[in-house]
């Protein structure tokens, strides 16, 4: 891949990244700053649910932060957007659609058929 290009998903990521870091430090904040009691039990669980939720969407995003620094990496190393699998080129329309891919679009479709074969 030419080093524009990679220059331009190297700020693609970037942007993510830095994204995925503030929507972090907010939820840090408004979680700190919800510390109340609550005299209602329906109120405390319903803070309690939304505080789960919000915390298993921030892992997710804390997943892909983890993702977007690989990719990074391969981008410095020359492997990125190569294939893991079959070692060919990731076409530009999948590495727009999503950034961190680390498979082809036929390798993707190869590994999404075995796991519904394995009942994934």
């Amino acid at each position: 891949m030419k080093r524009e290009k990679l220059e331009e998903f190297r700020a693609i990521l970037l942007n993510e990244l830095q994204s995925l870091t503030e929507k972090a430090g907010v939820t840090i904040d408004g979680m700190s700053s919800q510390m109340q009691n609550f005299s209602d039990v329906a109120d405390r669980a319903y803070m309690e649910a939304q505080r789960g939720l919000t915390l298993r969407l921030r892992d997710r995003e804390r997943k892909l932060m983890m993702k977007i620094l690989d990719a990074l990496h391969r981008i410095d190393d020359g492997t990125y957007g190569i294939c893991e699998e079959c070692g060919q080129p990731i076409s530009e329309e999948r590495l727009r659609a999503r950034p961190v891919t680390t498979l082809c679009i036929d390798c993707k479709k190869d590994q999404e058929e075995e796991e519904r074969l394995r009942g994934e």
